[in-house]
Order: C-alpha cells, then structure tokens, then sequence
C-alpha cells in the first residue's frame, strides 16, 4: 500500500511541475472547448465586460523542426459565449493576449495550462527533444513555464531531435495597432 501511494505522489508531483494536460500528441494542437474549465486549471478568471488595468501582447511562435506549429485562435476567447480569460488568442497569428482588472505577472506556464498542451524543458505536447527558447532573440535557459509575458515580447520556441541545429523563427512584424 505505501509504494503505490509513493507512486501515485511521484506521478502526481510529475504532472504538477511539467503541466501535462490533454493534448500530448504531435499538432496540430486544437483550441479547447470548456473555456471555463481550462481556464480555472490555468488560474485564469473571465474577465468579460470588466474594467483591464493590465492589457499586454506578446507573440508566440513554435517550431517543430523547421515545421511552424498553429497557435490556434480563441484559446481563453468566444465572443458567442461573452467570456474572455485574461489570457486568450483572438486568432492564429501567435498574438497572445494578456487582459486583467488587476496589474499581476502571467506566464507562458499559464497559457498552455489554459492551452491544454503540456510545456517543459524537454517537450512541447508530444513533440520531445531539445527544446531552444528565445526572448526577443536572446536564449532562455530557465524552464519556459516560467516565462513572463511581457508587451511586444516575441517567444520562439524550437522542438528539435538531440544534435540538430535549433532555427529561431523570423522576427515578427507587429500589427500598427498593437505599437
């Protein structure tokens, strides 16, 4: 009895510090239908309607090899449903938008949370490899999960097989509206 509940505790400890979730095969990776549900895994709270104090946007960018991989549009997001987490997408140009009534920090941890795809230092849902982060073109070395969301930071992130070469995805070109 004691080795399956040491057993059931490593798992458990393992789930909490990788945030594994629901998509772990390879994407393309879909929004979530239970806006409500991932985004109260995430620590995330519907917003709509409510005056922001805090309102950032930070681009995305995942590369599988040299395969870009889609951050799809609405995660966090349905105008039908009149719910907004404080982090969500509004489409698939990798924008991720961070909207709050109060000024705290958010994390990239929090967005696949809310995403549902697992992110750790070795993988990216079920892509596994050598996973190389950049921040506006500088390494990061930490666990991504950790990575504040900053306004107009660019996040690339390169899933590669051990000994191929990471590529950091073009630099991109923000929307008028968004300077």
């Amino acid at each position: 009895m004691r080795r399956a509940t040491v057993a059931v505790t490593a798992a458990a400890l393992v789930v909490l510090l990788t945030g594994c979730s629901a998509n772990q095969g390879a994407p393309p990776w879909p929004r979530p239908t239970d806006l409500a549900g991932r985004a109260e895994a995430a620590g995330l709270h519907d917003v709509w309607g409510q005056r922001l104090a805090e309102h950032i946007h930070t681009h995305l960018s995942i590369t599988d090899g040299d395969e870009p991989v889609v951050v799809p549009g609405n995660i966090g997001h349905s105008a039908a449903r009149r719910f907004a987490a404080e982090i969500h997408t509004h489409d698939t140009s990798g924008i991720i938008h961070v909207e709050s009534p109060e000024r705290r920090d958010f994390t990239l941890g929090q967005f696949f949370d809310e995403w549902g795809v697992s992110l750790g230092p070795g993988h990216v849902g079920g892509l596994h490899g050598d996973v190389t982060v950049w921040i506006d073109g500088d390494r990061w070395f930490a666990n991504p999960r950790s990575i504040p969301l900053r306004d107009l930071e660019q996040v690339d992130i390169a899933v590669t097989t051990f000994g191929e070469a990471p590529h950091r995805s073009a630099a991109f070109d923000w929307p008028p509206q968004y300077h």
